[in-house]
C-alpha cells in the first residue's frame, strides 16, 4: 500500500507522553485507597476505553467505587499534571509535516475522553492538523473491538484496508487488525512487553526510517 489513502493515530504513549502521565495518575488514584498501581495493572488497563479500563482496576483492586467515579477523579488528576508533564513524542511533528507535504489525511482514534483530547492538542495547535478525531464517546465497543478503526475508515471513505494504523499498544494493535488495517506497532517503554505479532510492521519510533518506507513518503 503506497501510499495508503489515510492514517489514523493512536494518541496516548504514542502522540504524547501520556502514559507516563496516566502512571501518575494511577498511582495517585490508588495511593489514596490504600492501595498500590502495578506495571500489571497498567498494562491490563492500557488501550481499553475508560470504562473497561477503571472496571479492571475495581476488579484486580476488589475497589468498592463505580467505574464513572474512578474515571472522574482521574480525569481531574490528569488535568492537574499536564502543564508541568506533556510533551509530544519525538518524531511526531515531522511526521505530520511529512503526511501533510505528501496530502495523506490523518485523524486520530483514542480510547480517552475528549475534554481529555483536547487538553493535549490544544497546547500545541494540534488539532486543525487532522481530518477529525474519534474517542470513546463515539463508539460502543472500545478497544480490542475494531469498531473505532472501522469507523475511521468510514469516515475518510475509504476501505479499512486502505488506512495505515500506527498504535503502541496490544489492545490498540488487535483492534487495527480486526479492522483489516495496516497495522504499524509502536512500542513505548510503557508497551515493550506487549504481544504485537499481530501487527504488520513494528518499528522503535514516529522517527524510524522504516515507517517512512512503508508509508511511501520522503521526509520533510
Amino acid at each position: 500500500m503506497f501510499p495508503p489513502h489515510a492514517v489514523v493515530f493512536d494518541m496516548d504513549g504514542l502522540m504524547f507522553n501520556t502514559e507516563d502521565i496516566y502512571t501518575l495518575v494511577g498511582r495517585e488514584l490508588l495511593r489514596r485507597r490504600g492501595r498500590e498501581f502495578t506495571d500489571e495493572l497498567k498494562d491490563e488497563m492500557m488501550g481499553r476505553p475508560p470504562k473497561a479500563a477503571f472496571e479492571v482496576m475495581i476488579r484486580r483492586q476488589d475497589l468498592d467505587d463505580t467505574w464513572e467515579e474512578l474515571a472522574g477523579e482521574s480525569n481531574r488528576i490528569f488535568l492537574s499534571l499536564l502543564g508541568e508533564h506533556l510533551a509530544v513524542t519525538s518524531g511526531l511533528l515531522e511526521l505530520l509535516d511529512a503526511l501533510e507535504a505528501a496530502r495523506i489525511p490523518k485523524a486520530i482514534a483514542t480510547s480517552s475522553w475528549r475534554e481529555l483530547l483536547d487538553a493535549c492538542l490544544s497546547p500545541f495547535d494540534l488539532a486543525r492538523r487532522f481530518r477529525f478525531t474519534l474517542t470513546a464517546e463515539d463508539i460502543t465497543h472500545g478497544k480490542p473491538h475494531p469498531e473505532i478503526y472501522l469507523m475511521a475508515a468510514e469516515r475518510f471513505g475509504v476501505r479499512p484496508a486502505e488506512t495505515f494504523v500506527l498504535e503502541d499498544s496490544q489492545n490498540g494493535c488487535r483492534a487495527a487488525v480486526a479492522a483489516g488495517a495496516f497495522a504499524v506497532a509502536v512500542p513505548g517503554k510503557h508497551s515493550r512487553e506487549h504481544d504485537f505479532s499481530t501487527a504488520s510492521l513494528i518499528i522503535d519510533g514516529l522517527a524510524d526510517q522504516r515507517l517512512y518506507e512503508a508509508l511511501g513518503i520522503g521526509r520533510s
